[in-house]
Protein backbone atom coordinates (compact mmCIF):
# COMPACT_ATOMS: atom_id res chain seq x y z
CA UNK A 1 0.00 0.00 0.00
CA UNK A 2 1.83 3.07 -1.24
CA UNK A 3 1.55 6.14 1.72
CA UNK A 4 2.92 8.75 -0.96
CA UNK A 5 0.20 11.22 -1.02
CA UNK A 6 -2.73 12.29 1.39
CA UNK A 7 -5.35 10.62 -0.82
CA UNK A 8 -3.38 7.17 -0.65
CA UNK A 9 -2.77 7.38 3.06
CA UNK A 10 -6.38 8.66 4.60
CA UNK A 11 -7.98 5.13 4.22
CA UNK A 12 -5.23 3.83 6.02
CA UNK A 13 -5.44 6.25 9.10
CA UNK A 14 -7.06 3.82 11.68
CA UNK A 15 -4.65 1.09 10.96
CA UNK A 16 -1.54 3.70 11.24
CA UNK A 17 -2.89 5.04 14.61
CA UNK A 18 -3.11 1.41 15.97
CA UNK A 19 0.16 0.87 14.12
CA UNK A 20 2.12 3.71 16.05
CA UNK A 21 0.01 3.30 19.03
CA UNK A 22 0.97 -0.52 19.84
CA UNK A 23 4.83 0.84 18.16
CA UNK A 24 4.65 -1.81 15.64
CA UNK A 25 5.45 0.63 12.89
CA UNK A 26 8.10 2.01 12.33
CA UNK A 27 9.65 -1.87 12.49
CA UNK A 28 12.13 -2.05 15.67
CA UNK A 29 12.47 -4.62 18.27
CA UNK A 30 15.16 -3.64 20.54
CA UNK A 31 14.18 -3.33 24.46
CA UNK A 32 14.90 0.56 25.00
CA UNK A 33 16.34 -0.39 29.00
CA UNK A 34 19.82 -1.73 27.21
CA UNK A 35 21.85 -0.30 24.50
CA UNK A 36 21.19 2.56 22.16
CA UNK A 37 21.26 2.28 18.21
CA UNK A 38 22.42 4.66 15.82
CA UNK A 39 19.46 2.88 13.05
CA UNK A 40 16.62 3.21 15.86
CA UNK A 41 13.69 4.57 13.59
CA UNK A 42 11.52 4.79 16.46
CA UNK A 43 8.74 7.85 16.85
CA UNK A 44 9.29 9.86 19.97
CA UNK A 45 6.47 10.36 22.00
CA UNK A 46 5.38 13.95 20.95
CA UNK A 47 5.22 12.22 17.34
CA UNK A 48 2.95 9.36 18.13
CA UNK A 49 0.80 11.64 19.83
CA UNK A 50 0.25 13.95 17.11
CA UNK A 51 -0.50 10.63 14.53
CA UNK A 52 -2.96 9.66 16.87
CA UNK A 53 -4.68 12.94 17.35
CA UNK A 54 -4.97 13.06 13.62
CA UNK A 55 -6.13 10.08 13.31
CA UNK A 56 -8.80 10.74 16.32
CA UNK A 57 -9.80 13.91 14.40
CA UNK A 58 -10.73 12.49 10.89
CA UNK A 59 -7.42 12.39 9.24
CA UNK A 60 -7.95 16.12 7.79
CA UNK A 61 -5.91 16.74 5.02
CA UNK A 62 -4.41 20.19 6.47
CA UNK A 63 -3.59 23.28 4.22
CA UNK A 64 -1.49 21.85 1.38
CA UNK A 65 0.69 25.01 0.93
CA UNK A 66 2.37 24.12 4.47
CA UNK A 67 3.12 20.39 1.91
CA UNK A 68 6.68 19.66 2.37
CA UNK A 69 8.50 19.19 -1.31
CA UNK A 70 7.28 15.87 -2.29
CA UNK A 71 10.25 13.20 -0.89
CA UNK A 72 12.82 11.67 -4.32
CA UNK A 73 13.16 8.17 -3.42
CA UNK A 74 15.90 6.15 -4.76
CA UNK A 75 15.81 3.99 -7.79
CA UNK A 76 17.34 1.09 -7.67
CA UNK A 77 20.13 0.56 -5.36
CA UNK A 78 20.10 2.41 -1.53
CA UNK A 79 23.53 2.56 -1.66
CA UNK A 80 25.52 4.83 -4.03
CA UNK A 81 25.81 3.66 -7.50
CA UNK A 82 28.17 0.13 -7.02
CA UNK A 83 31.58 0.46 -8.34
CA UNK A 84 31.03 -3.38 -8.99
CA UNK A 85 28.06 -5.69 -9.05
CA UNK A 86 28.53 -9.53 -8.67
CA UNK A 87 25.33 -11.10 -10.27
CA UNK A 88 24.83 -14.85 -10.19
CA UNK A 89 25.71 -15.82 -13.88
CA UNK A 90 22.90 -18.50 -14.23
CA UNK A 91 18.91 -17.95 -12.71
CA UNK A 92 17.87 -20.40 -9.97
CA UNK A 93 15.11 -22.61 -10.76
CA UNK A 94 12.17 -21.78 -7.94
CA UNK A 95 9.60 -24.35 -7.49
CA UNK A 96 5.93 -24.18 -7.13
CA UNK A 97 5.92 -26.02 -4.10
CA UNK A 98 7.35 -27.86 -1.10
CA UNK A 99 10.99 -27.56 0.53
CA UNK A 100 14.23 -26.11 -1.43
CA UNK A 101 17.54 -27.03 -0.27
CA UNK A 102 19.98 -24.61 0.15
CA UNK A 103 21.60 -23.07 -3.29
CA UNK A 104 24.96 -21.85 -3.61
CA UNK A 105 26.40 -20.39 -6.92
CA UNK A 106 29.82 -19.21 -6.78
CA UNK A 107 30.87 -16.16 -9.07
CA UNK A 108 34.21 -15.19 -9.93
CA UNK A 109 35.46 -11.72 -8.92
CA UNK A 110 38.34 -11.66 -11.39
CA UNK A 111 39.57 -8.81 -9.16
CA UNK A 112 43.06 -8.30 -9.81
CA UNK A 113 44.37 -6.37 -6.95
CA UNK A 114 42.76 -6.67 -3.03
CA UNK A 115 39.77 -4.66 -2.88
CA UNK A 116 38.14 -2.94 0.52
CA UNK A 117 34.61 -2.88 0.28
CA UNK A 118 32.68 0.07 2.61
CA UNK A 119 29.42 -0.69 1.04
CA UNK A 120 27.61 -3.62 0.15
CA UNK A 121 24.28 -4.35 -0.52
CA UNK A 122 22.15 -7.98 -1.92
CA UNK A 123 19.47 -7.43 -4.09
CA UNK A 124 17.26 -11.07 -5.28
CA UNK A 125 15.10 -10.69 -8.39
CA UNK A 126 12.36 -12.31 -6.69
CA UNK A 127 12.59 -10.91 -3.25
CA UNK A 128 9.12 -13.08 -2.36
CA UNK A 129 10.98 -16.49 -2.13
CA UNK A 130 14.50 -15.12 -0.84
CA UNK A 131 13.91 -16.08 3.21
CA UNK A 132 17.93 -14.94 3.97
CA UNK A 133 20.78 -15.42 1.96
CA UNK A 134 24.67 -14.85 2.96
CA UNK A 135 27.33 -14.30 0.78
CA UNK A 136 30.84 -15.77 1.79
CA UNK A 137 34.37 -14.09 0.42
CA UNK A 138 36.72 -17.26 -0.91
CA UNK A 139 40.02 -16.27 -1.46
CA UNK A 140 42.14 -17.97 -3.77
CA UNK A 141 44.06 -20.27 -1.55
CA UNK A 142 40.75 -21.47 0.15
CA UNK A 143 40.03 -24.99 -0.09
CA UNK A 144 36.50 -24.70 0.61
CA UNK A 145 33.94 -26.02 -2.67
CA UNK A 146 37.01 -26.14 -4.91
CA UNK A 147 35.55 -29.15 -7.04
CA UNK A 148 32.21 -27.60 -6.66
CA UNK A 149 30.81 -25.82 -10.16
CA UNK A 150 31.75 -22.13 -11.16
CA UNK A 151 28.73 -20.12 -11.93
CA UNK A 152 25.94 -22.35 -11.93
CA UNK A 153 23.59 -23.19 -8.95
CA UNK A 154 24.44 -26.24 -7.06
CA UNK A 155 22.92 -27.86 -3.70
CA UNK A 156 25.07 -30.04 -1.11
CA UNK A 157 23.49 -33.16 -1.92
CA UNK A 158 23.97 -32.51 -5.54
CA UNK A 159 27.60 -32.29 -5.40
CA UNK A 160 30.15 -35.96 -5.43
CA UNK A 161 33.03 -35.52 -2.85
CA UNK A 162 31.15 -36.35 0.31
CA UNK A 163 33.84 -33.95 2.71
CA UNK A 164 32.20 -30.91 0.56
CA UNK A 165 29.08 -32.01 1.07
CA UNK A 166 29.37 -31.68 4.64
CA UNK A 167 31.62 -28.26 4.19
CA UNK A 168 28.73 -27.11 2.16
CA UNK A 169 27.46 -25.65 5.83
CA UNK A 170 30.70 -25.31 7.66
CA UNK A 171 33.23 -22.77 6.54
CA UNK A 172 35.51 -20.19 8.18
CA UNK A 173 35.37 -17.64 5.54
CA UNK A 174 34.82 -14.19 5.69
CA UNK A 175 30.70 -13.09 5.27
CA UNK A 176 30.74 -10.55 3.11
CA UNK A 177 27.15 -9.57 3.97
CA UNK A 178 24.16 -11.26 5.65
CA UNK A 179 20.53 -10.57 4.21
CA UNK A 180 17.22 -11.17 5.64
CA UNK A 181 13.59 -9.58 5.65
CA UNK A 182 14.12 -6.38 6.63
CA UNK A 183 17.80 -5.77 6.96
CA UNK A 184 19.54 -3.04 5.51
CA UNK A 185 22.83 -2.90 3.28
CA UNK A 186 26.04 -2.70 5.10
CA UNK A 187 27.60 0.98 5.20
CA UNK A 188 30.92 1.39 7.33
CA UNK A 189 31.52 4.50 8.24
CA UNK A 190 35.34 5.91 7.06
CA UNK A 191 38.07 4.01 7.58
CA UNK A 192 36.53 1.02 8.05
CA UNK A 193 36.07 -1.89 5.61
CA UNK A 194 35.79 -5.62 4.24
CA UNK A 195 38.40 -6.93 2.54
CA UNK A 196 38.29 -9.12 -0.58
CA UNK A 197 41.65 -10.32 -1.68
CA UNK A 198 42.34 -10.61 -5.24
CA UNK A 199 41.41 -13.47 -7.55
CA UNK A 200 38.97 -13.80 -4.88
CA UNK A 201 35.27 -15.72 -5.57
CA UNK A 202 31.68 -15.05 -4.11
CA UNK A 203 29.98 -17.81 -2.40
CA UNK A 204 25.92 -17.12 -2.51
CA UNK A 205 24.35 -18.87 -0.42
CA UNK A 206 20.19 -18.60 -0.75
CA UNK A 207 17.71 -20.26 1.12
CA UNK A 208 14.40 -19.52 -0.82
CA UNK A 209 10.89 -20.76 0.07
CA UNK A 210 8.54 -21.73 -2.30
CA UNK A 211 4.66 -19.30 -2.25
CA UNK A 212 2.68 -21.38 -5.20
CA UNK A 213 4.06 -20.10 -8.19
CA UNK A 214 7.49 -21.13 -9.76
CA UNK A 215 9.97 -18.34 -10.42
CA UNK A 216 13.72 -18.05 -11.17
CA UNK A 217 16.00 -15.97 -9.04
CA UNK A 218 19.36 -14.00 -10.25
CA UNK A 219 20.52 -12.10 -7.28
CA UNK A 220 23.58 -9.74 -7.71
CA UNK A 221 25.19 -7.89 -4.81
CA UNK A 222 26.63 -3.95 -5.41
CA UNK A 223 29.78 -3.26 -4.15
CA UNK A 224 31.36 0.52 -3.08
CA UNK A 225 35.10 0.76 -2.32
CA UNK A 226 36.62 2.73 -0.33
CA UNK A 227 38.33 5.34 -1.59
CA UNK A 228 41.60 5.39 0.61
CA UNK A 229 43.14 2.24 2.73
CA UNK A 230 40.71 1.75 5.77
CA UNK A 231 42.27 1.98 9.11
CA UNK A 232 40.04 -0.84 10.12
CA UNK A 233 39.26 -3.97 8.87
CA UNK A 234 35.30 -5.42 9.69
CA UNK A 235 34.51 -8.89 9.89
CA UNK A 236 31.47 -10.60 10.81
CA UNK A 237 31.66 -13.36 13.36
CA UNK A 238 28.85 -15.28 15.22
CA UNK A 239 28.01 -17.45 18.48
CA UNK A 240 25.80 -20.18 17.66
CA UNK A 241 24.14 -23.07 19.05
CA UNK A 242 23.75 -25.97 16.84
CA UNK A 243 22.64 -28.73 19.80
CA UNK A 244 19.63 -26.66 20.56
CA UNK A 245 16.52 -29.31 21.34
CA UNK A 246 13.06 -27.93 22.00
CA UNK A 247 10.51 -29.76 23.52
CA UNK A 248 7.25 -29.71 22.37
CA UNK A 249 4.53 -27.06 23.84
CA UNK A 250 7.20 -25.34 25.51
CA UNK A 251 6.61 -21.56 25.65
CA UNK A 252 9.85 -20.24 26.95
CA UNK A 253 12.57 -22.35 26.48
CA UNK A 254 16.21 -21.11 27.17
CA UNK A 255 19.37 -21.68 25.03
CA UNK A 256 22.88 -19.60 25.43
CA UNK A 257 26.01 -19.84 23.95
CA UNK A 258 29.21 -18.53 25.63
CA UNK A 259 32.64 -17.60 23.75
CA UNK A 260 35.47 -15.50 24.42
CA UNK A 261 37.63 -12.66 22.35
CA UNK A 262 40.61 -13.75 21.43
CA UNK A 263 41.96 -10.63 20.71
CA UNK A 264 41.03 -6.93 20.82
CA UNK A 265 38.51 -5.51 18.95
CA UNK A 266 35.78 -2.84 18.80
CA UNK A 267 32.23 -3.98 18.91
CA UNK A 268 30.21 -2.35 15.69
CA UNK A 269 26.61 -4.10 15.35
CA UNK A 270 24.52 -7.04 16.49
CA UNK A 271 22.38 -9.32 14.11
CA UNK A 272 20.21 -11.88 15.68
CA UNK A 273 18.83 -14.76 13.46
CA UNK A 274 16.20 -17.20 14.74
CA UNK A 275 13.51 -19.01 12.82
CA UNK A 276 9.30 -19.52 13.51
CA UNK A 277 9.69 -20.13 17.10
CA UNK A 278 12.02 -17.08 18.15
CA UNK A 279 10.86 -15.18 20.83
CA UNK A 280 13.48 -13.37 22.38
CA UNK A 281 17.23 -13.03 21.24
CA UNK A 282 19.67 -11.15 23.89
CA UNK A 283 23.64 -10.11 23.32
CA UNK A 284 25.65 -10.14 27.21
CA UNK A 285 28.92 -9.34 28.71
CA UNK A 286 29.90 -11.67 31.26
CA UNK A 287 32.57 -9.65 33.45
CA UNK A 288 34.94 -11.71 35.82
CA UNK A 289 32.90 -10.81 38.71
CA UNK A 290 30.31 -13.01 37.41
CA UNK A 291 27.83 -9.62 36.66
CA UNK A 292 26.06 -9.39 33.32
CA UNK A 293 26.17 -6.70 30.95
CA UNK A 294 22.95 -6.92 28.83
CA UNK A 295 24.06 -5.04 25.34
CA UNK A 296 20.75 -5.55 23.35
CA UNK A 297 17.57 -7.57 23.66
CA UNK A 298 14.98 -8.30 21.49
CA UNK A 299 11.84 -9.12 20.98
CA UNK A 300 12.29 -11.59 18.01
CA UNK A 301 10.26 -11.12 14.96
CA UNK A 302 10.61 -13.49 12.33
CA UNK A 303 9.71 -11.06 9.57
CA UNK A 304 11.52 -8.19 10.47
CA UNK A 305 15.50 -9.56 11.00
CA UNK A 306 17.25 -6.03 11.55
CA UNK A 307 20.98 -5.24 12.22
CA UNK A 308 21.63 -3.28 15.65
CA UNK A 309 24.09 -1.20 15.07
CA UNK A 310 25.52 0.48 18.31
CA UNK A 311 25.93 4.11 18.29
CA UNK A 312 28.92 4.31 20.40
CA UNK A 313 30.92 1.48 19.03
CA UNK A 314 32.64 -0.81 22.24
CA UNK A 315 36.19 -1.28 22.76
CA UNK A 316 36.36 -5.04 23.85
CA UNK A 317 39.11 -6.71 24.83
CA UNK A 318 40.86 -9.69 24.76
CA UNK A 319 39.20 -12.47 26.37
CA UNK A 320 35.84 -10.84 27.01
CA UNK A 321 33.65 -13.04 27.53
CA UNK A 322 30.33 -12.95 25.01
CA UNK A 323 27.15 -14.37 25.68
CA UNK A 324 24.12 -14.87 23.26
CA UNK A 325 20.74 -16.44 24.77
CA UNK A 326 18.01 -17.28 22.81
CA UNK A 327 14.19 -18.23 24.07
CA UNK A 328 11.66 -19.95 21.83
CA UNK A 329 8.02 -20.49 22.53
CA UNK A 330 6.89 -23.73 20.96
CA UNK A 331 3.65 -23.60 22.16
CA UNK A 332 -0.01 -23.71 20.71
CA UNK A 333 -0.13 -20.32 21.26
CA UNK A 334 2.53 -18.65 18.86
CA UNK A 335 0.37 -18.25 15.98
CA UNK A 336 3.53 -18.86 13.36
CA UNK A 337 4.12 -22.20 15.28
CA UNK A 338 4.35 -24.59 12.02
CA UNK A 339 3.51 -27.96 14.79
CA UNK A 340 3.68 -27.37 18.42
CA UNK A 341 3.83 -31.35 19.16
CA UNK A 342 7.09 -31.29 17.46
CA UNK A 343 10.47 -31.45 19.09
CA UNK A 344 12.11 -28.84 17.09
CA UNK A 345 16.42 -29.05 16.51
CA UNK A 346 18.40 -26.89 14.16
CA UNK A 347 18.26 -26.93 10.44
CA UNK A 348 18.06 -25.37 7.47
CA UNK A 349 14.36 -24.75 7.05
CA UNK A 350 12.13 -22.42 8.58
CA UNK A 351 10.58 -25.60 10.14
CA UNK A 352 13.89 -26.41 11.79
CA UNK A 353 14.96 -23.21 14.11
CA UNK A 354 18.74 -21.35 14.62
CA UNK A 355 20.18 -19.91 17.21
CA UNK A 356 23.00 -17.65 15.70
CA UNK A 357 24.15 -14.04 16.97
CA UNK A 358 25.80 -12.60 14.28
CA UNK A 359 28.37 -9.61 15.43
CA UNK A 360 30.62 -7.14 13.42
CA UNK A 361 33.48 -5.94 14.84
CA UNK A 362 36.40 -3.93 13.55
CA UNK A 363 39.94 -4.65 13.99
CA UNK A 364 43.17 -3.24 12.50
CA UNK A 365 43.80 -3.69 8.71
CA UNK A 366 46.28 -5.84 8.59
CA UNK A 367 45.23 -8.39 11.31
CA UNK A 368 43.64 -11.26 8.90
CA UNK A 369 40.97 -13.19 10.08
CA UNK A 370 43.31 -16.35 10.60
CA UNK A 371 45.49 -14.03 12.88
CA UNK A 372 42.50 -12.81 14.96
CA UNK A 373 41.89 -16.40 16.50
CA UNK A 374 45.08 -16.95 17.33
CA UNK A 375 45.16 -16.24 21.53
CA UNK A 376 47.68 -14.65 23.10
CA UNK A 377 48.89 -16.51 27.11
CA UNK A 378 45.91 -15.80 29.23
CA UNK A 379 43.50 -15.20 26.53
Amino acid sequence: MPLMTYEQTRPWADKIENAVRMKMMPPWFADPRYGHFVNDPSLSEEQIETIIAWADAGAPAGDRRDAPTPRKWSEGWNIPEPDVVVKMPKPVQIPARGQVEYTYEIVATHFTDDKWVQMAELRPSSLARVHHAVVYIRPPDSTWLRHAPIGEPFTASTLTDEQERRQAHETTSDLLLVYAPGSAPDLWTDGMAKFVPAGSDLVFQMHYTTNGEAAADETSVGLVFAKTPPRQRVITLQLNNHALIIPPEADNFRVEVQGTLPNDAVLLSLFPHMHLRGKRFEYDIVHDDGSVETLLRVNYHFHWQLSYKLAQPRELKAGTKLRAVAWYDNSKNNPHNPDPEKTVTWGDQTSDEMMVGFFDVAVPAAMDKWKFFIRHQNN
